[in-house]
């Protein structure tokens, strides 16, 4: 690997923002020196912002004119795969968000054809937000011994209008409202995964999923009903149209252990039982450390040659968790 690291990013949508914030933490390690688009405009504005010395119409391009070590894939869910293939082709190292792929089929046959051409990895990162490390940590530490029931809840009013009329989870990001899959593909992805991360794997039990919203195309309330290895119960329940909840989503989780609990809510994890134990987190920081961490530990294992910890192989056991969401969990209406 040569210093730094020389990485293209294909995308300049709104998640680019933090994806770049984060690859400047990375100092004279890594550097973004391309960014392609169609959106030329987009893409200028990005490069402009973080000193990104090529601009390109296409990530094609990119990867035919650019000297590039990797590639982070920050496009359009539906590009994905593509982007991912021409990489493969040159044999760079992929950062690629989440998910891989519009659907499990789609993602299982990508990874079977890159394998072997490319290092690949997820850009899952909502599992490398600090207050969900140090829960890891006290899992590890055994503080609250074996897991024997969980809860998560995910409710906002973010599809309720707010007083200028506008619905603030889709002021700050329009394209939820297009997709076909939304509320569990697009966010309740990121903590299933983390529910594996922080539990191991997972069998779904049961799901149910509900549309509401005339704003939305896809589903906007699910219930997932899982269970652990050790047949654990754990329960996530997640709605973005609750009168009484805050506009923003705001993670609760609760673990029982055979020996105290685990609550986290919102800025506050606390430990309960025979090693209690708080800590309060500046959200917005832990937030843009996410991206951080996600992008420093791509770095890291790509020096090292080591596994990444959100390998394609992974991912895919979470991708199987959300297609049988989606397979059991026949949507109802309800339009207001």
């Amino acid at each position: 690997m040569t210093a730094p690291l020389r990485v293209g990013l294909a995308g300049a949508g709104w998640v680019t923002q933090h994806h770049l914030a984060g690859w400047a933490r990375m100092g004279a390690r890594a550097k973004v020196v391309a960014i392609a688009d169609p959106n030329a405009a987009a893409a200028r504005a990005r490069a402009g912002e973080f000193d990104i010395a090529q601009v390109f119409d296409s990530a094609g391009q990119m990867l035919d004119e650019a000297q590039l070590d990797a590639v982070d894939v920050a496009a359009p869910r539906e590009f994905h795969a593509e982007i991912v293939r021409m990489a493969a082709r040159k044999g760079l190292a992929v950062l690629c968000q989440k998910p891989l792929a519009p659907t499990l089929a789609q993602a299982r046959s990508l990874v079977a054809e890159v394998e072997g051409r490319c290092r690949l990895m997820v850009h899952e990162n909502w599992r490398f937000r600090p207050y969900y490390r140090d829960l890891a940590g006290w899992l590890n530490a055994g503080r609250i011994g074996d897991v024997v029931q969980g809860q998560m809840t995910l409710l906002t009013s973010g599809l309720i209008p707010d007083a200028q009329g506008q619905l603030p989870a889709l002021a700050r990001q329009p394209f939820v409202a297009l997709l076909d899959r939304a509320l569990v593909m697009e966010i309740l992805i990121h903590h299933i995964d983390t529910l594996r991360f922080l539990l191991g794997d997972l069998c779904l039990r049961h799901a149910r999923l509900g549309h509401l919203s005339p704003a939305m195309k896809g589903e906007d309330r699910a219930f997932l009903a899982f269970e652990t290895a050790t047949q654990a119960p754990i329960a996530m329940l997640a709605n973005l149209a609750v009168h009484g909840q805050p506009p923003n989503l705001v993670d609760r989780l609760t673990l029982i252990g055979t020996h105290g609990t685990i609550v986290l809510d919102g800025d506050t994890l606390r430990c309960m039982g025979a090693q209690p134990g708080e800590l309060t987190y500046d959200m917005p920081a832990c937030y843009a450390q996410s991206y951080a961490a996600a992008i420093a530990h791509f770095v890291d294992c790509v020096a090292s040659g080591a596994p990444f910890e959100t390998a394609a192989s992974d991912n895919l056991r979470t991708l199987e968790l959300v297609e049988s969401a989606y397979a059991s969990g026949a949507a109802d209406s309800q339009r207001g």
